[in-house]
C-alpha cells in the first residue's frame, strides 16, 4: 500500500527541524536503518534550507509545499517554492557553488542531497520557483 502527505509551511527558519522530523517520523514504516533515516532528515533539511535562504532571500511571506510519498519500499520526496528561482541548474548543483558568497554560506546543499539520497531531480523556473524531487529507497519488496 502507498501512503502519501502535502504539507504547506511559512518558509521561515523555525519550520526546517519540524519539516525534517516530519518526514522521518513518516518514513519509519518502511523500517529504515537508523543512517537511512539520517540520510533523508539531512537530504530535507538541505532543500528546506534552500527555499528559506535562497529562494525568498529572508523574506517571511513564502511558502514552502512538501509531499512525501511511500511507494515500493522507498520513499520520494517533492520540496517546491514559489521563489526566485535559479537561472543555471547546472552551475548551481556544483559542489561549492554559492550565490550567497558574502553570507560565508558553504555551497554544499544540492551535493549533500545527491550524497544521500539515490536521486535527486531540480527543476527550476527564475519566474516560479524551484521544485526538488527526490527518492530513497529503504527496502526491496519481497
Amino acid at each position: 500500500m502507498n501512503n502519501e502527505f502535502t504539507l504547506k509551511l511559512p518558509a521561515i527558519t523555525q519550520n526546517e527541524a519540524f519539516a525534517r522530523s516530519t518526514v522521518a517520523a513518516f518514513c519509519v514504516e518502511l523500517n529504515p536503518s537508523l543512517e537511512q533515516i539520517n540520510d533523508i532528515k539531512t537530504a530535507v533539511s538541505e532543500a528546506v534550507t534552500n527555499c528559506i535562504v535562497h529562494a525568498y532571500r529572508g523574506r517571511s511571506d513564502g511558502q514552502i509545499e512538501m509531499r512525501v510519498c511511500l511507494e515500493n519500499g522507498g520513499v520520494a520526496i517533492l520540496i517546491r517554492d514559489e521563489g526566485c528561482g535559479i537561472a543555471d541548474v547546472e552551475q548551481a548543483m556544483q559542489p561549492f557553488y554559492t550565490s550567497m558568497p558574502e553570507q560565508e554560506r558553504s555551497g554544499m546543499g544540492f551535493t549533500l542531497m545527491r550524497t544521500f539520497m539515490d536521486d535527486v531531480q531540480v527543476e527550476s523556473d527564475p519566474a516560479k520557483g524551484t521544485t526538488v524531487r527526490m527518492r530513497k529507497q529503504i527496502r526491496t519488496e519481497d
